[in-house]
């Protein structure tokens, strides 16, 4: 099975981050449209610029230089501190988004995530989930990012250095030639600026000059590190996305639809989904859950949640789409709904929670129940093996993306 890899990629992450949190307080300019850099202490006469805004860049100011030179190169620079408390929670706000696509995310940077979600498409196309993600960041959160699209780690990365900001790459093995041979050989990932003349003298300028040099001959060269750029200009690469062993204190999934529903019954459907998805995700990191959330937004734009808290703690499916169904009908106004989200809040680790005495036999059938059926998804993948209801929003979604074309 091909891999299904995303990498995402904040935009000039430091100086946004900064922007955001400044408007959200009050400030009255966006210091991205303005000359303006994310820089140390100047007073020392040894701060650097950390970030800069596009229109600092049109300047000739560069990241890494101190500032001092900078205000040289634009006097009406404005120059403000970097605040990684800020940097710290937008970053792990962008995690929080990404996690209701899989669980398989490795925070490779504080600005930049892998993704694989081979397991987790649901039948839906990784192109299709990078637009969305990369949309959602921006609504959502206020900045852009990247996204780089791929079947291994090495070529998403690339794909997302491509044209910026802003912006969704795709970069699979057929484009390799066109997209990635044609480039200079020192944009190649892992190639220093120490190993560009070296290259240059041998002349290899581009990437496909490297990809297409023989392997035998760079091994002899460069040692191991040779065997790897050679790989990598030929767009091999089999490392896998190491998640963050970081325990979640919440899982959710949502999805947005391709138009707006007002039919209870459809979102229903949908909500079901969702709760299946939420659950499997519970019962594979082995927690339990006290509160179940719902999250509507409207044709307009417009964010509503509810939540409920759940009878006793638990990862059954069953439980946690009656709970969300009551929810979502005692909070539904029969307004237009274009995205609908489900999560699970207060999170326990099973093994220290003793089971609770209002379990019932039937309770215990549900739960036998979602194991057999995790194994099986486990074992032939988890579009492979699903309920009836699933089918049906399946179904439902590919109907109205049908309509809208």
């Amino acid at each position: 099975m091909e891999r299904q890899i995303l990498h995402v990629d904040v935009n000039n992450a430091f100086l946004s981050w900064t922007a955001v949190d400044m408007l959200k307080n009050g400030y009255p300019v966006d210091i991205r449209t303005i000359p303006a850099i994310i820089g140390g202490d100047e007073e020392r006469r040894s701060g650097i610029v950390l970030a800069k805004s596009p229109i600092a860049k049109k300047f000739g100011i560069v990241t890494g230089e101190p500032i001092y030179f900078a205000r040289k190169k634009c006097n009406k620079l404005e120059v403000f501190p970097g605040n990684f408390e800020i940097f710290n929670k937008a970053s792990n706000n962008l995690y929080k988004i990404l996690l209701e696509y899989t669980d398989k995310i490795e925070r490779f940077s504080i600005d930049e995530c892998f993704l694989d979600l081979t397991e987790y498409l649901r039948n839906r196309k990784l192109i299709d989930i990078a637009y969305e993600i990369n949309n959602r960041i921006e609504k959502e959160l206020g900045f852009t990012v990247n996204v780089g699209v791929s079947s291994n780690k090495l070529l998403a990365k690339m794909a997302s250095d491509f044209e910026k900001p802003n912006k969704v790459h795709t970069l699979y093995e057929y484009e390799i030639e066109d997209k990635m041979w044609t480039l200079p050989v020192s944009e190649l990932f892992m190639i220093g600026k120490k190993t560009v003349p070296k290259l240059f003298n041998l002349g290899i300028k581009t990437i496909g000059d490297l990809a297409k040099a023989d392997k035998e001959f760079i091994v002899k060269r460069f040692g191991k590190f040779g065997l790897i750029m050679w790989n990598y200009a030929n767009g091999i690469d089999e490392q896998e996305v190491i998640s963050t062993p970081e325990e979640p204190k919440s899982i959710g999934n949502s999805i947005t639809l391709p138009n707006d529903i007002t039919n209870p019954e459809e979102i229903n459907k949908i909500i079901l989904a969702l709760c299946e998805q939420v659950s499997f995700r519970l019962r594979k990191h082995n927690l339990i859950a006290n509160t179940v959330n719902i999250q509507l937004r409207t044709k307009d734009f417009v964010d509503y949640s509810h939540q409920k808290q759940l009878k006793y703690e638990t990862s059954s499916t069953k439980e946690i789409l009656e709970t969300a169904k009551e929810i979502f009908n005692e909070m539904y106004k029969n307004e237009p709904i274009r995205l609908v989200g489900v999560r699970v809040d207060n999170l326990e680790n099973k093994e220290e929670i003793q089971m609770s005495f209002f379990t019932q036999e039937s309770d215990i059938k549900q739960e036998k129940l979602d194991n057999v059926l995790d194994n099986l998804k486990n074992k032939y993948g988890y579009n492979m093996i699903t309920r009836a209801g699933k089918l049906e929003v399946e179904n439902l979604v590919k109907g109205k993306e049908k309509k809208m074309k």
